[in-house]
């Protein structure tokens, strides 16, 4: 069918003296060991960037070290900084989450819990029912910053639909069963044109499993697949468009790596894989990880314009696709706008890449 379419602590000292003067000019430039960033006045503290290390660690059999765990914090830091951005926006649009919002979602989420089976998997995932609410506080006021600044401006007309449609229209005979699929793709070594969202690649095989791990937490934590594919997938294909794979007929699935299509076939839509080991079938060396997510499931034969479906797949994905550039180009513009001293990055730049 439609195929591969497409987020400053420094209060100066004020010294007589010219030797501590020059001290605390360094300092400013670095902030202090208790704050990694800040955006606008607001910090970024170090517990705050601990609680989702391990968080995203979490489950992990050997943690990072070394170049390994500053990466994965400069990572998680650019993430607090643009989420601290979006919240400072909410902020001035009057957006910020309430309470009974955060409350009802809390509530939705843990409802096929008990409270013993709730309370372990916080555990599990290293964090407290206050750090949960905190997060839900933060994603659904992202939520309405973006739908009131970007989803609800975008409109597709009818003439989209049939442009599309008549520049397609072979796409929508089905010859076969067709798997609408998407992928987030982690790689045992860095490649050059890989460009995900936030310029992040494993760099060997220990840094993808802890990687796809972290992802696969975050997955079971309720993130959105397309915007974790956007933001790390190393696929160079799909990353850009939310790890969209388009429309697989099943004899294309019957003919890839069986591990994949036995999971891939015991989906139902808007379920997604394990992470799968993906090996070169010539040398039998790990290649790297994958996770798929099943879309949607298509029987074969002819659609017309005139079928809803066809309508409401073509609108989706025009609409994801504008979705996600606008975004994008959003994020952009409150980087530029907003006030942010990354004191950490500054560190690992200051101590040549050295362990902090």
């Amino acid at each position: 069918m439609i195929q591969n379419q497409r987020i400053r602590l420094i209060a100066p000292l004020v010294g007589a003296l010219l030797v501590l003067a020059a001290g605390v000019a360094c300092q400013s430039k670095s902030g202090s060991s208790d704050v990694m960033a800040k955006v606008d006045g607001h910090n970024i503290t170090t517990s705050d960037v601990d609680k989702y290390y391990q968080n995203q660690t979490s489950g992990s059999d050997q943690q990072p070290s070394g170049e390994q765990a500053t990466s994965l914090r400069l990572s998680i830091l650019r993430e607090l900084i643009d989420n601290e951005i979006l919240m400072r926006r909410a902020e001035k649009l009057g957006l910020l989450a309430t309470d009974d919002e955060v409350d009802r979602k809390l509530n939705e989420i843990r409802s096929p819990y008990t409270k013993e089976e709730f309370d372990q998997r916080l555990k599990d995932k290293k964090i407290s029912l206050d750090d949960f609410k905190r997060d839900l506080r933060r994603s659904l006021t992202v939520d309405k910053v973006m739908n009131k600044e970007v989803t609800s401006k975008i409109n597709i007309t009818d003439q989209d639909i049939s442009n599309y449609y008549t520049a397609h229209k072979s796409e929508f005979n089905l010859i076969e069963q067709q798997y609408h699929l998407a992928q987030i793709v982690v790689t045992t070594s860095p490649n050059p044109q890989v460009h995900n969202l936030k310029n992040d690649k494993a760099q060997n095989e220990a840094d993808a499993r802890k990687k796809i791990q972290m992802l696969v937490n975050r997955l079971d934590s309720g993130e959105d697949f397309g915007t974790l594919a956007t933001n790390y997938s190393e696929d160079t294909e799909t990353a850009s468009n939310g790890g969209d794979l388009g429309f697989t007929p099943e004899s294309s699935l019957n003919n890839t790596d069986p591990a994949v299509r036995e999971a891939v076939t015991r989906l139902k839509a808007g379920q997604y894989t394990p992470a799968i080991p993906v090996v070169n079938p010539m040398t039998k060396q790990l290649f790297g990880f994958r996770i798929v997510k099943l879309l949607a499931k298509e029987t074969a034969g002819q659609r017309e314009i005139a079928d809803p479906r066809v309508q409401q797949a073509i609108r989706t994905q025009l609409r994801d696709r504008r979705e996600q550039l606008l975004k994008t180009a959003y994020y952009e513009v409150l980087r530029n706008q907003a006030k942010v001293e990354n004191y950490y990055a500054q560190r690992v730049i200051d101590q040549n890449g050295v362990s902090q």
